[in-house]
């Protein structure tokens, strides 16, 4: 059941962007080995395969957070959580999300029967009607489907972490999922995200030394 305190996991609301001229250098770099490997030279890095199946998971689980928090909203705008309002014996008022919660603070008491039988039956009303509107607009599917991609991408992280890069191309995916992963912001400061910044530097500045070589 949704309710106010079922918000979208910080790690899918942080947005952290890759430097793009990283990952067009990268994207040059595996053509130049694609065409080397085409032509009979050393077989390109396997570890950019892995990359870029994880930028693609990566990519679609950040616009799948984008659409299911939109959806969110325009259920919380046009429908509102399912929740229901009570008051206690004691005067204060409580909101509750679930028939187990309404079941648990207001008791079994015979006495409190007739209020509990309401709220729970508004309560079931609200739960229909954001249920009938979650499957007219594909909320929760959506929800699933970023779950699903953060999941997959997690995994691929994981798979290039173990993987031994044996091109610059391949060392500078490898840092590039390491900065998309981890550092806080483009421009953080704290260690070792410019250190790691920097490396990628010197490897795109050593790449185009080295030119159009396909011995990176």
């Amino acid at each position: 059941m949704a309710d106010s305190d079922n918000t979208t996991p910080l790690s899918f609301v942080t947005r952290r962007r890759v430097l793009g001229a990283t990952a067009i250098a990268i994207a040059g770099w595996e053509r130049n080995a694609l065409a080397g490997e085409a032509a009979g030279a050393v077989p390109s890095d396997p570890t950019l395969a892995i990359w870029r199946e994880w930028r693609n998971a990566r990519d679609a689980s950040e616009r799948l957070c984008d659409q299911s928090a939109y959806l969110e909203r325009t259920l919380v705008e046009t429908v509102g959580f399912p929740c229901v309002t009570v008051q206690l014996a004691d005067g204060e008022e409580v909101t509750l999300h679930s028939i187990g919660a309404l079941r648990e603070v207001l008791g079994s008491d015979a006495d409190a029967a007739e209020g509990r039988a309401a709220a729970e039956a508004h309560l079931a009303a609200r739960q229909a009607r954001w249920d009938a509107a979650d499957r007219e607009i594909g909320y929760s599917a959506a929800l699933v489907a970023e779950h699903q991609a953060a999941d997959r991408a997690e995994e691929l992280l994981e798979v290039l972490s173990r993987t031994h890069a044996s091109s610059l191309a391949g060392v500078a995916a490898k840092l590039d999922a390491v900065l998309m992963a981890g550092q806080p912001s483009e421009d953080s400061d704290e260690f070792p995200w410019p250190q790691i910044r920097m490396v990628l530097d010197d490897i795109g500045r050593i790449a185009r030394r080295i030119g159009s070589s396909q011995e990176f």
